[in-house]
């Protein structure tokens, strides 16, 4: 395998031959080449809402603002969804974001049509609803805005800090137990933040969105995902005491996913940051799949089996007992929902 040059904020430094196409082409590789910048993309789709499927995920529906992300987490499992637009899962995914400019007017159409039955949504089941472009596009601001007018209920998963802007609306939405949020955290460790998540808030700011959240009412937890083996398992004590202490409620966690040509993106950059290290993480995950790098059996996917697997499981529990988290995530209501009146709306009696 070719090991490329590292790119200096980003996870990847190529992309991989994209499975779905027949032309491939190799990014000129100099310690002299410009550092490629995110490009803007429109998504012209008249759907907001995205149907899930999975028994792995505990929602129907959920909405992703972005396709594509720029954080550039080097193993985001989401990569892979960038090859059915005809882009690259590597560089493409986190420099070529695909934008929903009409989601906050597409889901209000959807939320006031009568077929509508409230439930909760997920933000974002795939890309993250706060990476960095989202700070000057407020597509993920509208959203939320639209879902506290309605007080239809929302779980938000996030790396970032950023979610902390929308406290005015996630405290009214707290408020009728219609709102929850998770913080991803992988690791404590900066150095390795910068390198694996180069676009996402330090575990600090993760943190103290964390401790934000829970001053401020807002139901708070943490995912610990991916749990990388050989790399970030045996953080999951020391993560689980610090999110508990800022304020955290419940955590869970979901092992590392590889699934397609996101394992070839994961394996370059192990290689290039992690050289000394690569085996014993690969080795790992084998273990976990039958001697594969990943399977993607739905209620095995996110856990893995074997002794390993039995042995993160346990350590956590014990952990998640010590510091006296909750394994689930708080239940989340409908009775709040409405569907305000739209202007010169006239009551039928």
């Amino acid at each position: 395998m070719r090991i490329p040059l590292p790119i200096r904020g980003r996870g990847a430094s190529e992309n991989p031959p994209n499975r779905f196409g027949t032309l491939h082409l190799d990014r000129v590789d100099r310690p002299d080449s410009p550092s490629p910048r995110t490009r803007i993309l429109h998504d012209a789709t008249r759907e907001v809402l995205s149907t899930n499927r999975s028994p792995d995920v505990p929602f129907d529906h959920g909405i992703n603002p972005y396709r594509g992300c720029e954080h550039g987490c080097s193993y985001c499992y989401a990569r892979q969804y960038h090859e059915y637009l005809g882009l690259g899962s590597g560089l493409d995914f986190e420099t070529k974001i695909v934008v929903k400019r009409d989601a906050p007017a597409l889901l209000r159409r959807r939320l006031s049509s009568e077929r509508w039955k409230a439930q909760t949504l997920m933000m974002s089941g795939a890309t993250d609803p706060y990476q960095p472009i989202e700070r000057r596009l407020r597509i993920t601001r509208g959203i939320v805005e639209v879902l506290a007018e309605f007080r239809n209920p929302v779980a938000i998963i996030t790396k970032n800090h950023l979610v902390t802007r929308e406290l005015d609306l996630l405290v009214e939405l707290a408020r009728h137990d219609a709102v929850f949020v998770v913080l991803s955290v992988t690791t404590l460790r900066n150095e390795l933040q910068r390198v694996m998540e180069p676009r996402t808030s330090t575990p600090s700011r993760r943190l103290a969105a964390i401790c934000a959240l829970a001053k401020a009412g807002v139901p708070v937890g943490v995912n610990l995902a991916p749990v990388i083996p050989g790399l970030t398992d045996h953080e999951i004590p020391a993560i689980l005491r610090s999110v508990a202490d800022a304020g955290a409620t419940f955590a869970n966690y979901g092992m590392l996913r590889l699934p397609h040509s996101v394992a070839q993106v994961f394996e370059v950059w192990l290689a290039q940051h992690f050289p000394e290290r690569k085996d014993k993480v690969l080795n790992r995950l084998r273990d976990l799949h039958g001697g594969s790098l990943y399977d993607p059996t739905w209620g095995h996917r996110v856990r893995g089996s074997g002794v390993f697997a039995r042995q993160v499981d346990q350590i956590f529990g014990v952990a998640l007992r010590r510091t006296g988290l909750e394994p689930q995530c708080p239940s989340l209501s409908v009775r709040a929902f409405r569907r305000p009146k739209t202007p010169g709306q006239l009551d039928l009696f």
